[in-house]
């Protein structure tokens, strides 16, 4: 199987990268001619390795010039290991030691050492420069393999350095290619027929010719023409591969440095980000509201930051929310690089801890340390730090750094007992549980204030638990233990009866007095409230009804049973016996005025009994079941 790896040059300015890179590689990786007249790189350059058969390497050059210490940060993201160089005639520098910081800052874990123009200096200084290059590298957490010295004029030691770079390459962890796609922009240009082409080093995942891709923080939408992997035309964009996309709709100023290429939609930008940062020592403390300078992937933002605490002091570490002056592609788990507004130089490295936090979080704390190594701990704190204590399971794969393909098992291991799923998002089980007793206990007050009524109605309830999904499935559980049940749009309490007590027993017996008197004229509720004035008439009337004590005609005319009754068997008798009879005929064979017959006539109407011919009715489908 084919291996790639990335390797990022690091060291002082004028100790030879670019000549070691050329003799490497047989590439002069200056590209400008402001480079070559001042013999320093100033930009990124880059060149293909080829180590062995099934293994190459892409080299990033990176310049080392205090003043490009921004470049230096764009290149070295994304490489798998480091390649420092040391010039045998100078030693240890000043940019040697930040380039160190920056690489460990970075997560490079891998190093190889070459002490180049050793040319210069007899044996003696070399040794005593291999020894202070050793002292220092031992204090890194960085894995360094044993220096080599090198002259790139003479040759000497350079094919002992290539098989030092193949030993160590061999033992880079590959990157996935089930994970998200995602390549950070360090150069952007036009070529005619191509359209925009962006470089950079892919960092996971794999994207094909004609798809579709985005660039962030622009969101600029294109289509991918075709695909380069060192000056070859690919099929695919492969991990840890030194890559370049022809871009087909986006114009070159929304593709610049800094740009990301992804193309899963879950994908977005942000302006803040919880971080835990890493101070080095003799640096300022960082307190709130300090301004720093943020270097993330390939970008570089100001921030403000807030710690957790009162402040981050040097040497220490330390969680606190950034503030970002310009928008950032971040993710859980992303390292990158903090430096000072003002004298510029590196203070210190951070890890993300939360890509896009919500604005009035419950903030990160010392927990956090452990979420890097327990993915199904990651999950819950991202839930629990979450606005209603809900993500979607779509956003994950960003905001915890899951890759897509083990989020299933990951939440099969914590939804039954702390989490829940419920169309397609997150919620913890304790919120839940906590929504769930305040719906039983507006369900209870609802019946203590509304004894009448045969339960809350259902969009009350659910608006009292948490709409959308939430409600739903504290619905269906309640329903399915048995706690509640659902009639007709209401709901109540398993154990609950709507019934008469006390007074209201009372009031109803006068009521059910009162539709008796009214006859086959029927009574509404502002009538009966003029002999029942302390008693809610509307309410007892309409529960007179769900009990089949009283019969709700029309809009607000209610009739005792067994009168309207009589009243549906005299219309049934009077049309079985002339066929078809106008309102004005049933008003003169039941003596009613027109004010009381429209009404029950459309009543009839809706039960089946009468059915509209022409101006009159004529008996209905449920005629004969009516009487």
């Amino acid at each position: 199987m084919e291996r790639h790896v990335v390797i990022g040059t690091a060291g002082h300015v004028d100790h030879g990268k670019t000549s070691l890179v050329k003799a490497l590689t047989g590439v002069d990786t200056d590209r400008w001619e402001e480079e070559k007249k001042r013999g320093i790189t100033i930009d990124l350059g880059f060149a293909h390795l080829q180590l062995d058969d099934g293994l190459d390497a892409s080299i990033v050059d990176v310049p080392g010039h205090e003043d490009f210490v921004r470049n230096m940060v764009a290149g070295a993201t994304g490489i798998d290991m480091a390649l420092l160089v040391v010039a045998a005639d100078e030693g240890i520098m000043p940019q040697t030691s930040e380039h160190l910081a920056i690489l460990q800052f970075l997560g490079i874990t891998s190093g190889i050492i070459a002490v180049t123009k050793a040319d210069l200096v007899d044996s003696e200084w070399l040794d005593l420069v291999v020894e202070d290059i050793s002292e220092l590298l031992n204090k890194t957490k960085i894995k360094w393999e044993k220096p080599v010295a090198v002259s790139t004029v003479s040759g000497q030691g350079v094919e002992e350095l290539r098989n030092s770079i193949a030993s160590v390459a061999r033992s880079v962890e590959g990157r996935s290619q089930t994970d998200l796609f995602r390549m950070p922009v360090d150069r952007s240009f036009s070529v005619a027929g191509a359209g925009t082409v962006v470089t950079g080093t892919t960092w996971a995942g794999t994207v094909s010719s004609g798809e579709t891709v985005r660039l962030l923080p622009k969101n600029t939408e294109a289509r991918l023409r075709n695909v380069e992997v060192h000056g070859r035309t690919e099929g695919k964009a492969l991990p840890g591969r030194r890559t370049a996309l022809a871009l087909v709709g986006v114009p070159r100023e929304d593709a610049g440095r800094g740009s990301v290429v992804v193309a899963d939609p879950s994908w977005k930008e942000t302006y803040r980000i919880d971080v835990r940062i890493d101070l080095l020592p003799d640096v300022k403390p960082l307190t709130q509201r300090s301004r720093v300078r943020i270097h993330l992937g390939t970008a570089e933002v100001m921030a403000r930051m807030t710690p957790t605490h009162r402040e981050i002091r040097p040497g220490e570490t330390g969680v606190a929310r950034l503030r970002l002056e310009a928008p950032l592609v971040a993710r859980f788990g992303d390292l990158g690089v903090v430096r000072s507004y003002s004298p510029v130089t590196t203070i210190g490295g951070f890890r993300v801890i939360d890509p896009w936090p919500p604005a009035r979080p419950g903030r990160p704390s010392d927990d956090d340390r452990r979420w890097a190594q327990d993915p199904a701990a990651r999950i819950e704190a991202v839930v629990r730090l979450s606005p209603l204590a809900s993500v979607k399971t779509s956003d994950l794969p960003v905001r915890a750094g899951i890759p897509p393909n083990q989020i299933d098992e990951v939440l099969e291991g914590i939804t039954s007992r702390k989490l829940v799923v419920l169309d397609g998002t997150l919620f913890l089980q304790a919120v839940i549980e906590t929504q769930k007793k305040l719906g039983l206990a507006e369900l209870e007050a609802f019946h203590r204030t509304s004894p009448l009524e045969p339960g809350m109605p259902l969009e009350a309830f659910r608006q009292s638990v948490g709409v959308g999904p939430v409600a739903d499935h504290i619905l269906e559980t309640l329903k399915g233990t048995g706690r509640i049940v659902a009639e007709k749009g209401t709901l109540r309490l398993a154990e609950f009866t709507s019934t008469l007590e006390g007074t209201d027993r009372e009031l109803g017996e006068k009521v059910e007095t009162l539709l008796r008197e009214a006859g086959q004229l029927g009574i509404t509720a502002g009538e009966v409230s003029e002999n029942l004035p302390d008693g809610d008439a509307l309410d007892l009337l309409n529960f007179l009804n769900r009990c089949g004590k009283a019969v709700k005609v029309g809009t607000d005319r209610f009739y005792d049973p067994e009168i309207l009754k009589g009243l549906v068997k005299k219309v049934v008798n009077s049309l079985r016996r002339e066929g078809t009879l106008t309102p004005a005929d049933l008003k003169n064979e039941l003596g009613l005025s027109r004010k009381y017959m429209i009404p029950l006539l459309e009543w009839l109407d809706n039960k089946g009994v009468t059915v509209r011919s022409g101006d009159g009715r004529r008996l209905g489908p449920k005629a004969d079941s009516a009487i």
